[in-house]
């Protein structure tokens, strides 16, 4: 398990080094500043993805070793989500923390992405073993707030690009499967298969 960590902390953090390289070359086109705040974006809400498949895969696998990693996958997808973020408000708005409050006030789509931002910094504060201690049940009800990222992050994408690109509708259809699978096997719990009858009665 512990090589497993490592590697996906490096795959965490490639992108990273990718988009520094990419940046140096000159490969993200003509308006940098809009595509490199874009691309901590996607890698957002691809490890979103990453955090809400650990659970399909490890029931699929029958691995249930997998579920630790979750909120590794998890704690960085928050720190992306810092970093989109943080590059908005440094290289878009020059550093005007005020500037920034008004425009979440006033454009939907960013307020959109705030309200997840806002629902990550509280995951991620309380993913500790310490909160999910002093909270107790509520800390599962806390929690659940990733559906609610799953639903807010790529609806804030989807608004942000003005062009008819399918990548955002190809994140928002991976989330709604993975909160589709969730909501089949809620379902399933509550209303199980009824048992066969015996012997005598199967035919």
């Amino acid at each position: 398990m512990k090589a497993i960590k490592l590697l996906l902390h490096l795959m965490c953090l490639a992108p990273l080094g990718w988009a520094w390289l990419h940046l140096v070359q000159g490969g993200f086109g003509a308006d940098p500043v809009k595509e490199l705040i874009h691309f901590g974006g996607r890698t957002t809400l691809q490890l979103l993805i990453l955090t809400l498949s650990v659970s399909p895969l490890a029931r699929g696998l029958h691995k249930p070793e997998l579920i630790r990693v979750r909120r590794l996958l998890g704690l960085w997808c928050f720190a992306w989500a810092c970093g989109h973020v943080t590059a908005y408000l440094l290289l878009e708005l020059a550093g005007d923390g005020w500037l920034l409050l008004s425009e979440i006030l006033r454009r939907p789509n960013l307020l959109l992405g705030a309200m997840a931002w806002l629902i990550l910094l509280s995951l991620a504060l309380t993913s500790n073993r310490w909160s999910q201690r002093r909270l107790g049940r509520a800390w599962q009800r806390l929690h659940w707030g990733v559906y609610a990222v799953a639903i807010l992050a790529p609806w804030h994408y989807l608004w942000s690009v003005k062009s008819l690109s399918p990548e955002p509708w190809i994140y928002a259809g991976l989330l709604a499967g993975l909160l589709l699978w969730r909501v089949w096997r809620r379902w399933r719990r509550l209303n199980p298969a009824p048992c066969a009858a015996g012997p005598a009665g199967r035919r």
